[in-house]
């Protein structure tokens, strides 16, 4: 089923479930929170896409986005004097872009990007019972090397039963850069992510037990819901 979403490109990937706060600026994503707040609470969302080229902030600045996203519910905002907000979203769903809406074309021109999008399904898939199990340990391992190194996952809590709430809290925890955390995100079922993610818990774990220091740290901010 396709809908019209707004749309706010981010240099991070949202996954559902997972908590993001948000310091908006920009006048065009202060007009996003504002026509946000002119609808009911449960009417508050818009989508969030990773940038695949270019940056955050400016006109012209994002060049190219992903193509897969994922819902973000507005659940907290906090309203300055000058006009900028904090907010804190929740991810929901996944979609994928349909079109870009062009905002030159229309007779009441909106300031920040909208299209038009699909849902799209949550599946478990086959085989979840042998790799939540692999999961599970693997990333509770991951979690102890981790701390070895003097690093602790902001608020990650016991990983759950259920494969897709699963794979979804270790994409989200892992430590990898934009390009993997976008294919976790795409992966086609629970089960495919799952699988995936047990590759790169292995390959991870492997790579700090042989490295003397870690050299990235999870994003702040972020915690898996």
């Amino acid at each position: 089923m396709s809908e019209k979403l707004a749309l706010f490109p981010l240099g991070t990937v949202l996954f559902p479930g997972l908590v993001l706060p948000l310091h908006v600026f920009e006048e065009r994503y202060r007009a996003l929170v504002g026509h946000l707040l002119e609808h009911p609470e449960e009417e508050r969302r818009f989508g969030v896409v990773a940038i695949t080229l270019g940056h955050e902030v400016g006109a012209g600045a994002v060049q190219e986005m992903a193509d897969v996203g994922c819902t973000a519910e507005l659940r907290e905002v906090q309203r300055y004097d000058d006009g900028r907000f904090d907010i804190v979203v929740v991810g929901g769903q996944r979609f994928r872009i349909d079109a870009l809406e062009d905002a030159d074309a229309q007779e009441d021109p909106f300031p920040y990007p909208r299209a038009d999008v699909t849902v799209l399904p949550e599946e478990a898939g086959a085989d979840t019972d042998v790799l939540t199990g692999w999961v599970d340990v693997l990333f509770r391992g991951y979690r102890v090397v981790l701390r070895g190194h003097g690093i602790a996952l902001h608020e990650v809590p016991d990983p759950p039963e259920d494969p897709v709430r699963l794979s979804y809290l270790v994409a989200a925890s892992l430590i990898l850069d934009r390009r993997e955390k976008q294919e976790l995100l795409e992966a086609a079922d629970a089960a495919a992510r799952l699988r995936r993610e047990v590759r790169l818990l292995r390959r991870e774990i492997s790579l700090l037990r042989l490295m003397p220091a870690v050299p990235a740290t999870p994003e702040k901010g972020v915690s898996p819901n």
